[in-house]
């Protein structure tokens, strides 16, 4: 049986694993199932309908699975779907979707720092961190392996690409591409994440056609951006690597456009 102390209440609905540890203090509801090796330190409260996958860890007063803060929810069963061995720091909040088509959706090892927010809808890839005060509103789109540094604000509807690094206090109102940098606020784009694509093997060869990428993109002015596309992609060296291509899709398919 899970570890449950004597203060916490769990709702008869929920299910957890046999090893899962609830600390003092903590409130599980309705309809929440914790898988193996969850642990809730104390004081945690986690609503439902919610689903975690194992090796979650919950920090003092993180509230996970909390209802939508839109106002156009009307009490339905909404859900959040999160998977393997996420950290839920100290007042982290996640709220679920808002209504029951749709889900919020956090996918493994991420961390997510103090008084980090995701709103309703939210969709977080893998190994992401948000960093303390970060926040992410209804909507939004972040990818795998992105940093988004302390206080920085996305707003609703905004897409992150794969590896890259919102800088602190930054505000994004658009869709930042992969692998870039961005801050300030206005926001604008930096530079490429090269620290990060190291850190995580990138070759040489791949960190050098994402720096012709950005100065194609980003440094260069005048025309569009399908004819800065063409240019790129048509590039003899550096127009066929699967990066720049996944650039190119991810910016062409933008519906808020993009921070340059």
């Amino acid at each position: 049986m899970a570890d449950i102390h004597p203060t916490a209440i769990v709702d008869p609905t929920a299910e957890l694993a046999d090893d899962v540890k609830v600390g003092p203090y903590c409130i599980i509801g309705p309809h929440v199932e914790l898988g193996a090796g969850c642990v809730l330190h104390s004081h945690v409260v986690i609503d439902g309908p919610s689903r975690f996958g194992k090796g979650n860890e919950f920090y003092p007063f993180a509230a996970i699975g909390t209802k939508t803060q839109d106002l156009k929810y009307k009490g339905e069963p909404t859900f959040l779907e999160v998977g393997d061995y996420n950290v839920f720091r100290e007042n982290c909040n996640i709220n679920r979707s808002t209504t029951p088509e749709t889900k919020t959706i956090i996918g493994s090892y991420n961390n997510f720092l103090i008084n980090s927010h995701c709103g309703h809808e939210v969709h977080v890839g893998d190994h992401c961190i948000l960093s303390g005060y970060a926040a992410a509103a209804g909507h939004c789109e972040i990818g795998n392996w992105v940093i988004i540094s302390g206080c920085a604000a996305l707003h609703q509807f905004v897409r992150v690409g794969d590896h890259a690094l919102i800088g602190g206090y930054a505000k994004i109102t658009q869709d930042v591409a992969p692998y870039m940098i961005a801050e300030g606020n206005p926001s604008a784009i930096r530079a490429i994440n090269s620290v990060g694509l190291t850190r995580r093997g990138f070759s040489e060869e791949d960190i050098r056609a994402l720096r012709f990428a950005y100065k194609k993109l980003f440094l260069h002015k005048g025309g569009n951006l399908q004819e800065k596309l063409d240019i790129l992609l048509s590039d003899e060296k550096y127009g066929s690597n699967p990066h720049n291509k996944y650039i190119a899709d991810f910016l062409l398919s933008s519906e808020r456009g993009f921070v340059h």
